[in-house]
């Protein structure tokens, strides 16, 4: 699984990081967990505002910091 957060390094984007290494970690995906801060590379995904998360080229969430139990939720449902 590949999972991105796109942010420019704001407190919101830290805290989804920071939440969505704690969720992988927690159910044991095998996932790479990396970060999107260019401008340029973020108005490429389509998201407009930050922060953002993408799955497996996929955008599952933009503009808010999600719950753990979201987050949880998310992931679980972008396992194969």
């Amino acid at each position: 699984m590949d999972i991105k957060i796109v942010g420019t390094g704001c407190a919101k984007c830290k805290k989804l990081e920071e939440t969505v290494r704690e969720v992988v970690q927690e159910l044991n995906v095998d996932a790479e967990v990396g970060k999107i801060s260019d401008i340029k590379e973020i108005a490429q995904t389509g998201i407009l505002m930050t922060p953002g998360l993408i799955i497996d080229g996929k955008v599952k969430l933009s503009g808010k910091v999600p719950s753990k139990e979201e987050t949880i939720k998310i992931i679980k449902s972008s396992l194969p």
